[in-house]
C-alpha cells in the first residue's frame, strides 16, 4: 500500500465516511491514476479533466457513476492532498431530475402475493411496510422488533443515524409467523454464512424473479417498495415531517420531492374549468340569406 493510499484511507476514517463510501472512493481515484499511469499527487486539473471528457464521451458512464468519481476526486485533493484549487477546478455534472415510477397499492399487494418463499416475501413485506431500505432491513436484528411499543429500531441507517420507525400489526403477525418457521437467533433474516446477515445481491435477484411473475410492467426493485410507502403515506394524509423522520432523510427538500409523486392527491384536485359556472353554449348561428 502506498503512503497516499494511506493516508486517504486514515483522512476518511477520521471523518468517519461509511465504509462503502471509502471502498468506493479508493476505487475511483485507483482507475483516475490507472488512466495516467501516474501517482495522483503529480495530476492536476487538466488530468482531472481530461479524465471527466473520457468517462463522459468514451466510457459513457451514467452521471451518478460520474459524481461518484468527482466526488472522490475532490476528497483526495482537497483534504488529502490539501490542494488550494478553487472547487470548480474539478466540476460535477447537474444530475438530472427523475422522478421515479410508483407502484400503486394493488400492484404492492400483487407483487408480495406472488413471492411464494416465506423469507423473502417476509423481507420485501418489511421494505414496504416500514419503508426501509435494503441495507436497512438486511441488518436488522430480532431485538430491532419492539412489540411493547410497535416499532422496529433502525440502527446506523444511511448517514449512520439511529431511527424508530412504525410496526404495523398486521406485519408483527406476519413476523411471528416468519419466527416460528426460521427461530433466527441474531439477525432477523439470517444468510448463508453463520453470523452473518442475508446478503442483498441475493435478495435484489430474487426481486427480479418475483417481479417477472407477477407480470407487472413497471420497473420494481426493493427501493421501489420504499418510494411507495412514502408516496401512499403522503396520499393518506400524513404530513411531509413524519414521512422525513420514517425515511431518515436529512433534508425535508428531499422528502417533499414525494409531493410531486403523489398522483391520487394531486390529480384529483379539480381543474379551475372545473369551478366556473358554464354558460350554455349559443345556438348555431343561422347561415345568411343569400342576396
Amino acid at each position: 500500500m502506498t503512503p497516499l493510499r494511506q493516508r486517504m484511507i486514515e483522512d476518511m476514517r477520521v471523518r468517519n465516511l461509511a465504509t462503502l463510501t471509502q471502498k468506493t472512493y479508493l476505487q475511483h481515484v485507483a482507475l483516475f491514476a490507472r488512466h495516467f499511469g501516474r501517482s495522483p499527487d503529480r495530476l492536476g486539473p487538466e488530468e482531472i479533466r481530461s479524465y471527466q471528457v473520457y468517462l463522459t464521451t468514451e466510457k459513457k458512464l451514467a452521471t451518478s457513476s460520474i459524481l461518484l468519481a468527482v466526488a472522490a476526486l475532490r476528497f483526495l485533493y482537497k483534504v488529502t492532498l490539501k490542494k488550494d484549487w478553487a472547487i470548480s477546478d474539478i466540476p460535477a455534472p447537474r444530475k438530472p431530475q427523475k422522478l421515479p415510477v410508483i407502484l400503486s397499492r394493488e400492484e404492492v399487494a400483487r407483487f408480495l402475493g406472488s413471492v411464494n418463499h416465506l423469507k423473502h416475501r417476509i423481507f420485501l413485506t418489511v421494505c414496504y411496510a416500514a419503508g426501509l431500505r435494503i441495507s436497512e432491513a438486511t441488518h436488522l436484528k430480532i431485538t430491532d422488533i419492539d412489540s411493547q411499543r410497535m416499532m422496529i429500531r433502525v440502527e446506523q441507517g444511511k448517514g449512520q443515524k439511529d431511527r424508530y420507525v412504525m410496526l404495523s400489526p398486521k406485519l408483527l403477525e406476519q413476523l411471528r409467523t416468519y419466527w416460528k418457521a426460521y427461530r433466527p437467533k441474531e439477525w432477523l433474516f439470517a444468510g448463508n454464512l453463520p453470523g452473518r446477515p442475508i446478503g442483498r445481491h441475493a435478495l435484489e435477484r430474487a426481486c427480479q424473479k418475483y417481479h417477472r411473475r407477477c407480470g407487472i410492467p413497471k420497473p420494481l426493485t426493493p427501493h421501489s417498495l420504499r418510494h411507495a410507502f412514502a408516496t401512499h403515506l403522503l396520499e393518506s394524509g400524513a404530513a411531509v415531517r413524519t414521512i422525513q423522520l420514517l425515511r431518515g432523510h436529512r433534508s425535508l427538500a428531499t422528502t417533499a420531492r414525494y409531493l410531486k409523486l403523489a398522483t391520487h392527491a394531486v390529480c384529483a384536485t379539480p381543474s379551475p374549468w372545473d369551478l366556473i359556472a358554464h354558460a350554455e353554449p349559443p345556438s348555431p348561428e343561422a347561415p345568411p340569406a343569400h342576396l
